[in-house]
């Protein structure tokens, strides 16, 4: 081969490997854009009382990928008769994972028999919820939210046993900030338990509402890396309202408020792992509306702020 014939043949090669190229990064362009699936806390619709079963009919039939359900609400079920295969098959039938559920233990607090029984009733409770095929369990600091100070090498101390139970009974406890709460308001103090706890399951549920309201930066979430982050709770807030005045009520739908979504949700992204984002409110004009409506709503809000973040 000549010369020419060689440099005509490496053209030919250079222009196959940019067309091919061009088709590469054409199929990337169509590729999804972010890391979120989309999930119901069912808080959003519970004054709708639909119950367990119409809830997870309500998330699934608006398009949601997953459903937050209430401890509460499952054991109402199976008082009222129901049975936790039928909640698994329902949730199979429609397509719709059963992500977390929310319950209030008081594996956190200093007085040792109130944490026995709070122990006792996290097995319990995930015993239930591995039934349905529930994959995690929120456990936020209840019973210590008022004075005194949790000393916080033993709350970490405390959640390695809530972890150590999660793998033998095969669900995730999530370590949970509440902003409001005297001990662990802060992403630094739930951070500290997290890793001081040393389990390797360790993971913690941050919410906007309870970054803004306990005071964090919402630049704290970019100290987390990886998978340590599996769910986020979204909800949006008046930001002409101090902090410290903010409660559960005020909680609006996702670009309602104030909250820099674009700075959140690009941190929560750039981490490259599943996050799932879970629509946490309890506001009254959304309790308000027929519940399909309401959770389609708040559908399109997430997926909303998440587009116009993640361009």
């Amino acid at each position: 081969m000549n010369r020419r014939n060689v440099i005509k043949s490496g053209l030919a090669g250079a222009a196959a490997f940019a067309a091919g190229s061009q088709v590469g990064f054409a199929k990337e362009a169509k590729k999804k854009k972010h890391n979120f699936s989309f999930c119901l806390n069912t808080s959003t619709i519970m004054r709708q009382n639909l119950g367990l079963m119409g809830e997870i009919e309500t998330a699934a039939k608006v398009g949601y990928n997953g459903i937050e359900i209430w401890m509460r609400t499952l054991q109402q079920y199976l008082k009222d008769g129901g049975k936790t295969a039928d909640v698994r098959k329902k949730a199979e039938d429609l397509g719709i994972v059963i992500e977390d559920s929310i319950g209030f233990a008081a594996w956190i607090v200093d007085n040792d028999e109130e944490r026995g029984k709070a122990m006792d009733q996290i097995k319990m409770e995930m015993d239930l919820l591995a039934q349905i095929g529930c994959k995690r369990i929120a456990a936020p600091p209840f019973g210590a939210t008022n004075p005194p100070d949790i000393d916080l090498r033993k709350a970490a101390e405390r959640f390695h046993e809530v972890c150590e139970l999660g793998k033998e009974m095969g669900v995730l406890p999530q370590l949970e900030l509440w902003g409001f709460s005297h001990n662990l308001h802060l992403f630094g103090e739930t951070l500290f338990v997290a890793a001081e706890s040393g389990h390797p399951d360790a993971v913690i549920l941050p919410d906007v509402y309870h970054l803004r309201r306990g005071g964090s930066p919402f630049e704290a979430l970019e100290m987390i890396n990886s998978s340590k982050i599996q769910m986020f709770h979204m909800n949006d807030y008046p930001g002409s309202t101090p902090k410290a005045d903010l409660t559960d009520g005020m909680r609006v739908l996702p670009g309602d408020g104030d909250a820099p979504f674009g700075e959140i949700l690009n941190t929560l992204n750039d981490k490259g792992v599943p996050i799932v984002l879970s629509l946490e409110i309890f506001n009254e004009d959304v309790w308000k509306m027929d519940a399909s409506e309401a959770a389609a709503l708040g559908l399109k809000k997430m997926k909303e702020v998440v587009a116009k973040a993640i361009a």
